[in-house]
């Protein structure tokens, strides 16, 4: 068998055993499908780990860079307690509609509130519009990855733990000739976390459905 292939029996073997069949969870994904949204979700045992993150660090207002299709929103909204809230941002209306619809057919409308827009944009109404952040999803175009952890700073509460994705991107990363400007920000994002005196952070490398990529966790001190 192929390297993909073991990821994949793994992955497969690992859900069987450790997350419940979820069908509404399943049906985000399938409305995503149908809605001709990539396929770029964070699978379900990713899910599972941003929500056990989530839930350890007992985050009560999440920040979430990158929407989607609702999916990894809806991990994270489980995450809460009664009065937690997701702050979920998304530049592509069509997305964010979908989305919305999504996160209301699964019961968490009053969990998740979706803000439309460039990130860039938007995320500086949050300084004063929303409570301080306790945990934080960087999911989004990689090129502003730099910009969006400069903001994820300024946002956090002490304490806070930010998570980014797809920061491996099959190996590109340390490939510092590369012209792919997606591998560029996410080696200016690595280099702006070793400079910043304000995190504590690590990259895990990571295999399965989604192929090989990996993560970082950062803690804001």
């Amino acid at each position: 068998m192929t390297n993909s292939t073991v990821w994949n029996h793994v992955d497969e073997y690992f859900l069987e055993k450790l997350i419940p069949v979820d069908r509404k969870l399943e049906a985000v994904l399938q409305a995503n499908k149908v809605a001709g949204i990539p396929e770029i979700d964070v699978s379900p045992t990713q899910g599972m780990l941003l929500y056990l993150l989530a839930k350890v660090k007992g985050a009560k207002n999440i920040l979430e860079i990158g929407t989607l299709g609702g999916y990894s929103s809806l991990w994270l909204a489980r995450s809460l307690p009664k009065e937690g809230k997701v702050y979920t941002l998304e530049i592509n209306p069509e997305y964010a509609s979908l989305a919305k619809q999504n996160i209301k057919d699964s019961g968490y409308e009053n969990k998740v509130e979706i803000i439309v827009g460039n990130a860039l944009d938007t995320l500086p109404t949050l300084k004063n519009a929303a409570p301080a952040f306790d945990f934080i999803f960087i999911d989004a175009d990689k090129p502003n990855n730099p910009d969006y952890l400069k903001w994820a700073i300024q946002l956090a509460n002490p304490g806070a733990v930010i998570v980014a994705d797809n920061v491996v991107r099959n190996g590109e990363v340390i490939d510092e000739n590369s012209e792919d400007e997606r591998v560029q920000g996410v080696r200016q994002f690595m280099d702006l976390l070793k400079e910043e005196t304000q995190i504590e952070s690590t990259a895990i490398q990571t295999v399965g459905t989604k192929g090989y990529d990996g993560f970082v966790l950062a803690i804001v001190k």
